[in-house]
């Protein structure tokens, strides 16, 4: 979907702050409420917007520790992959999970309390999928930067 101008300013907005009102958002870019309104419903249907959600602030939620998890697969066919991302996803320390090219096959982002959790996650959970050959694990030292909008 080409974007045009009033559409880029409406998702700058509302990935900013999505509890504006039409209203508000309207005086924001200089449009009147109705086609507005209209141009976010468009954007919904279209799939643009895919849903409105509160971010929470992960070190006050007691997730202070962020880990990457670089997993290499021991085979690489379509069932393998299959089952490494059902269990994947159904997990809710994984909060991105991204299939690779090159020497590792998928990278992982957690957030966790501790690096106490890390290792009961890597025991209990992770080196228990059959379908793992070899982890690497990062642990962040500080987030720099963790920006949701996208640059439009």
């Amino acid at each position: 979907m080409k974007l045009d101008q009033a559409q880029r300013q409406i998702l700058t907005l509302l990935q900013k702050d999505s509890t504006l009102s039409t209203q508000a958002l309207a005086e924001k870019i200089g449009m009147s409420p109705t086609p507005c309104w209209r141009r976010v419903k468009e954007l919904e249907e279209a799939g643009l917007i895919r849903g409105y959600v509160a971010l929470v602030d992960r070190q006050k939620a007691g997730l202070g520790t962020c880990v990457w998890v670089r997993v290499k697969l021991k085979q690489h066919g379509a069932d393998v992959l299959d089952r490494f991302e059902r269990v994947v996803k159904a997990c809710d320390e994984v909060v991105e999970c991204y299939e690779l090219l090159g020497e590792t096959d998928c990278l992982l982002k957690l957030y966790l309390p501790s690096l106490e959790a890390l290792s009961a996650f890597m025991h209990n959970f992770l080196l228990k999928i059959p379908e793992i050959d070899v982890t690497h694990s990062s642990v962040a030292l500080r987030e720099i930067k963790n920006e949701t909008a996208l640059p439009l």
